[in-house]
């Protein structure tokens, strides 16, 4: 996809009067950096970094709904009529539509979220994968989220670099090189409801969607955009994640325990399915990380020959992660020569299995969770208020606080405030 699929958030930026908005309106293409600059700010300073895209969505939009609800209509929402004297009012309390919430259980396209460290041949494998999909005519839909790559050797159908200027955010908000791509990234996860209207009505044609990530992997794993994207995949498709390993650089016993810590603080950070992809079998065989992950004696017996302090403690962490390696799927490939791409689809589609099998139903349940307690939160509050107009003799007088006879808050009064407080985080 090229330039324009963000043309309605483009045209509001093109209408702003602010000047920090003209500003910064050459870092973002066409992605309307004054209505991203202030949704940042809210949605992501505000934000957990493990809450879920949902609830981030659900505190944006009632911050909206309130401002704009005080001036246009009354408390009782009727306009801002005032209740006969005596009748029972009129409450809204309407629950909110939520734009993403768990969708329908496909069975296709899985979605395939692409995680390395700089120099794994991440993008290589990217590569390989977009001349599998053409060669095999394999129906495919390919995303880049690497706002700081100077040349793409494989095609895509949406590109963050045609909506974000990475060097232009560096250079207006004075940031690094680091901080330039989590900026970027925070901006485009602003519009990646959009990105997902694009792929929901193309998901009936495809069979697999592939998200290329930055080189700089806690960019993404460690933010509140990474947060955003990945959830927002998994309420829609099936989501795998492939996180590539550089085999050569593996041989270490250290090494390769530095990579499977990372690997498995990942796996438990997103909760999705998981698959190793050894990359360079061309130059190293992946059998013996294989072997290391399967029989705990052989991996105990390479890192013998480590004298220093790292080495015993890669050994004991060895058996700390062997609960870790019976949940995760294998997979040895060679981007350079094709190796294994055939093998890699085929775990891929496991991994798809797995989702509905394992991660669907916790979905489910989280959902149920939340929707329950969002319902006895809403009782709560109709009770609380009820119980202040009995007290105060009418919605008037609970809304304006103006009742000669008001009673004074309690500490009960206190009490349910933070009760409903807790329950709200």
């Amino acid at each position: 996809m090229r330039k324009g699929f963000l043309s309605d958030a483009s045209a509001a930026s093109a209408r702003s009067d602010d000047a920090g908005s003209e500003k910064a309106a050459s870092a973002v293409g066409q992605g309307g950096i004054s209505e991203a600059r202030s949704a940042v700010s809210d949605k992501f300073a505000a934000m957990e970094i493990d809450g879920t895209a949902a609830e981030a969505a659900q505190k944006s939009t009632a911050a909206t709904a309130a401002g704009s609800t005080n001036t246009r209509k009354g408390a009782d929402g009727t306009g801002g009529e005032k209740p006969a004297k005596g009748a029972e009012p009129r409450m809204n309390v309407a629950k909110q539509q939520l734009r993403y919430q768990l969708g329908p259980a496909r069975r296709s396209p899985v979605a395939c979220l692409v995680l390395g460290m700089a120099g794994s041949g991440k993008t290589t494998l990217m590569q390989r994968i977009g001349v599998h999909i053409h060669e095999r005519k394999i129906p495919s839909y390919v995303i880049n989220l690497d706002p700081a790559v100077s040349k793409l050797p494989y095609g895509c159908n949406i590109d963050i670099r045609d909506t974000v200027n990475y060097k232009e955010v560096m250079k207006q908000y004075k940031l690094g090189p680091n901080g330039g791509i989590m900026t970027s990234l925070n901006l485009f996860a602003t519009k990646f409801d959009q990105v997902m209207d694009l792929m929901e009505k193309k998901a009936d044609d495809m069979t697999h969607v592939f998200v290329d990530t930055p080189g700089q992997i806690e960019v993404f794993t460690w933010s509140a955009s990474g947060t955003i994207i990945s959830e927002m995949l998994a309420l829609s498709f099936p989501t795998v994640v492939l996180y590539v390993v550089d085999t050569p650089r593996t041989a270490s016993p250290v090494t390769f325990m530095s990579n499977m810590l990372y690997a498995c603080s990942i796996m438990y950070k997103l909760k999705l399915p998981f698959i190793l992809v050894f990359n360079k079998t061309d130059i190293t065989s992946s059998d013996f990380a294989t072997e290391w992950m399967t029989d705990y004696e052989k991996f105990q017996e390479a890192v013998k020959e480590e004298k220093a302090y790292a080495g015993s403690l890669s050994a004991s962490m060895g058996l700390v992660l062997e609960e870790f390696y019976r949940n995760i799927i294998t997979v040895g490939v060679s981007a350079v020569t094709g190796d294994g791409i055939d093998s890699l689809f085929q775990k891929i589609q496991e991994g798809g299995e797995e989702y509905h099998r394992t991660y669907r139903p916790m979905m489910e349940a989280r959902a149920k969770s939340k929707a329950e307690r969002e319902e006895k939160l809403a009782a709560k509050r109709v009770a609380k208020l009820r119980k202040q107009m009995e007290a105060t003799g009418g919605l008037e007088e609970v809304v304006t606080g103006k009742a000669p006879g008001r009673p004074k808050k309690t500490d009960d009064d206190d009490d349910e405030d933070e009760e409903e407080e807790d329950e709200e985080g």
